[in-house]
């Protein structure tokens, strides 16, 4: 791992996460009554669940508001959550009032132009492979997977390399 990248990723106590293009593939589909569907990876979800397990916080900031969003949240134990906020900077600045974190011991993970301004305030800025060209060019690190692929696993997988718990953590199911 690049000692630099390194560095950021131990110091991380809580992990941002977009959803649209990171969480899920960035597609919105419709079904025939007009109700919005998505899709997330068990991957994703498995990794979130083992980064919290190392005591590490995860938490949504996002543009869109979303009930399968809320859902998903739930299910993974989310409790920071914060929707339909297109100035994300903004939303961060209040959850750091509510949630005290240092930002250098915060990591987001983003796909796109409304998620450059909280990639640049924060220690770790993460993307996926099929990022924005812009996105890319600032984040300290990228996936090898695209968005809803994986790509939340593989950075829940060096935050928890980096701490020295990847190990641990895969040891419980071996």
């Amino acid at each position: 791992m690049n000692p630099s990248i390194e560095s950021r990723a131990s110091k991380i106590r809580l992990l941002l996460l977009d959803v649209d293009g990171v969480m899920s593939d960035g597609r919105i589909y419709f079904d025939s009554d007009g109700r919005e569907l998505k899709s997330f990876n068990t991957l994703d979800g498995h990794g979130i669940k083992m980064l919290q397990n190392t005591g590490v916080k995860v938490g949504i900031i996002t543009g869109r508001k979303n009930p399968l969003v809320e859902k998903r949240a739930r299910d993974l134990r989310i409790d920071i959550l914060i929707q339909g906020r297109e100035d994300k900077l903004t939303a961060l600045a209040e959850l750091r009032e509510a949630e005290p974190f240092p930002l250098e011991a915060i990591a987001f993970m983003g796909d796109d132009w409304p998620d450059l301004a909280v990639m640049r305030a924060v220690g770790l800025a993460l993307t996926v492979q099929n990022a924005h060209d812009e996105v890319k060019k600032i984040a300290h690190w990228q996936s090898t997977k695209p968005g809803g692929s994986g790509a939340v696993r593989e950075a829940c997988d060096t935050i928890m390399r980096a701490q020295n718990t990847y190990d641990r953590a895969l040891s419980g199911f071996l």
